[in-house]
């Protein structure tokens, strides 16, 4: 019906792993049919008996006891259907909601970067919820649109093989009605389902941009754009509706005329008297049942349809995660038959070196952010990567947090590749400090939990007094219990910071990847958080990005990088000693070497380079 095959393989191998559910869903609807025969036999019988034999109400007593159970029987068997096909469409969006939300964040921000979350957000919510419809009322129905009308006329035609003729030949016109009017529905369904991603997407733009568009004064402008995007939609949604309703009249049209048909052609043979008046009845009360299914089905249709268009975007993004299964599972295999043993540590990992041999990567939309890069992270070094803006700092870092990965080159960890590293396990056993932490909308001590679920009370108020937060917290109306807001709105910057660096105390990993968290505070915070970063990073291995370069001077060896090339690598004394770009940007900075200790420190307070 103008669905694309490969998709309907995708929705109906999520029907599968609910196999139990769908055959429980077609049964009772196929027994619903049964029973609907039953009761058409009992009710042309018992009206024949009244109406033709003139017999009383207590000699049909025992027929209308029947077909009172016919129908009770038969309203349990649709309500047990309804429940069971819900059921198939509540564990169908449930796993794909999870399957969508583990993809988002194993893939990290580097891989969405493309991604407008409006969008994803939509994706996630109205989108899995738009396949409700399709598995609980459209896949049960194609099911049932088959097997009723064949149970309806395994019992017509040895009455009336005339009238079942009919029926079989007037049924494919609803299906082939139905194909004609799905293929316009369909190409309106997209435009529907594409407006509505892209409305979402500029309503989170505008919301998130509000106060930069109030600085501005071009706030007030935004009210015509977004009611200029709300009519195209209503437009495209309007469409969608005309084309819904006009089919429902075609396929009403279709099964009123076939059943007229049956309906002339057998009152004709009873008025002639070559059919008896019960078989008739009978045939009158199952031709309506007999297209009933069918007419179910177009309707279903397009109430499906918009399901399979928000699939269409599902299966999109739950493409990388297909593929990383893949990466890992050839990984896996890999390990087990190199005879190295490396699955045996899978569960933790141990403090080692860290190399990048010949790394490459290249953004998706063609820009080359690192180009063969060559350098070591010993055990234990703290070591701080230096550039301009674009030289490949960031993705360095992404790379080792497994936010994305290489297009060439390997990273080992000791002398094991981190892709043959699980990612749950690799990113335990890692701290990142971004220069601008989020923050949920939750409890404080719920955010630094993050770091480490299980963590008890105690343990998360120890990781705040290591970072310097304890005191502020206790000042907050609630303590560790108060909410801070969404992207913690009731907290500074320095707060904030703290609030991370809790987290990388609590999740006490061997490695720290930081992104200059001190930089754009007070000088009181900063000093404050940089006692509690000389405090975090003693004893494990650390990368740090620096924006300013009084931060390399704490560091072991610093590495220069420009344009995505390393341009220079060593200690920072003898990096300052020879010429190059870093000697450079240290004349541009407040920090110097000094000869005589052979060591650089910061003159004055510097501003970020």
């Amino acid at each position: 019906m103008g669905i694309r095959l490969n998709l309907d393989r995708r929705l109906l191998r999520q029907a599968r792993q609910n196999y139990a559910f769908l055959a429980l869903t077609v049964a009772l609807g196929v027994g619903s049919g049964f029973l609907t025969v039953l009761q058409a036999g009992y009710l042309s019988q018992m009206v024949a008996r009244v109406f033709l034999g003139g017999q009383s109400l207590n000699q049909v007593a025992g027929l209308l006891s029947i077909l009172l159970v016919v129908f009770i029987l038969r309203a349990i068997l649709i309500w047990a259907g309804e429940m069971s096909a819900h059921a198939i469409a509540a564990r169908v969006k449930l796993g794909l909601r999870q399957a969508l939300v583990v993809n988002i964040f194993k893939r990290g921000p580097v891989s969405i970067r493309r991604e407008r979350t409006g969008e994803l957000v939509n994706v996630l919510v109205e989108g899995i919820e738009a396949l409700d419809a399709y598995f609980s009322q459209y896949l049960p129905g194609l099911v049932l649109a088959a097997l009723v009308p064949i149970t309806v006329l395994i019992f017509i035609f040895p009455i009336d093989p005339l009238s079942g003729i009919i029926l079989l030949l007037t049924a494919p016109l609803i299906p082939v009605f139905m194909i004609l009017i799905g293929n316009a529905a369909q190409a309106l369904t997209r435009r529907q389902w594409t407006a509505l991603s892209r409305m979402s997407a500029y309503f989170l733009d505008v919301l998130q941009g509000l106060t930069t568009l109030k600085t501005l004064g071009r706030s007030k402008e935004q009210i015509r754009v977004i009611a200029d995007v709300s009519e195209r939609y209503r437009l495209t949604t309007m469409g969608v509706l005309r084309v819904t309703f006009l089919s429902a009249l075609v396929l009403e049209m279709v099964s009123t005329l076939s059943t007229a048909v049956v309906a002339v052609e057998i009152g004709l043979r009873l008025l002639s008297g070559g059919m008896a008046f019960e078989q008739a009845f009978f045939i009158l009360i199952l031709a309506p049942e007999f297209y009933l299914p069918l007419r179910m089905l177009g309707t279903r249709f397009h109430a499906g349809m918009s399901g399979v268009e928000a699939a269409k975007r599902i299966f999109e993004v739950l493409a990388d995660e297909q593929q990383m299964m893949e990466d890992r599972r050839r990984i896996t295999d890999n390990l087990r038959t190199d005879g190295t043993g490396a699955l045996e540590s899978v569960d933790k990992e141990s403090p080692a070196g860290i190399r990048f041999e010949a790394v490459s990567f290249i953004y998706e939309e063609g820009h080359s952010a690192l180009q063969g890069a060559n350098f070591d992270i010993p055990c234990g070094n703290k070591v701080a990567l230096v550039g301009p803006s674009g030289g490949g700092k960031t993705t360095i870092a992404s790379l080792l947090i497994r936010f994305a990965r290489p297009k060439e080159g390997r990273i080992l960890v000791g002398d094991r590749p981190l892709d043959g590293i699980p990612l749950d396990v690799w990113r335990s056993q890692v701290a990142y400090v971004p220069q601008n932490p989020y923050l949920f909308n939750d409890t404080v001590a719920a955010n630094i939990r993050l770091a480490r679920p299980e963590a008890d009370m105690q343990a998360v108020v120890h990781a705040a007094e290591l970072a310097h937060a304890h005191e502020f917290i206790q000042a907050l109306p609630q303590g560790y219990e108060t909410t801070i807001g969404e992207r913690g709105a009731r907290l500074s910057a320095g707060q904030a910071q703290r609030i991370a660096l809790a987290r990388a105390f609590l999740q006490d990993a061997w490695l720290v990847v930081l992104d200059e968290p001190s930089a754009n505070l007070d000088p009181d915070t900063e000093a404050m958080l940089q006692e509690s970063l000389a405090r975090l990073l003693e004893g494990r291995s650390a990368l740090i990005i620096a924006h300013r370069l009084n931060t390399v001077t704490r560091a072991d060896q610093v590495i220069i990088l420009e344009q995505g090339r390393v341009v220079q690598q060593g200690e920072p004394a003898t990096l300052a000693k020879e010429d190059g770009l870093f000697q450079r940007m240290l004349r541009a900075s407040s920090v110097r070497f000094d000869p005589e200790l052979d060591t650089i420190a910061t003159l004055r307070t510097e501003e970020n380079i």
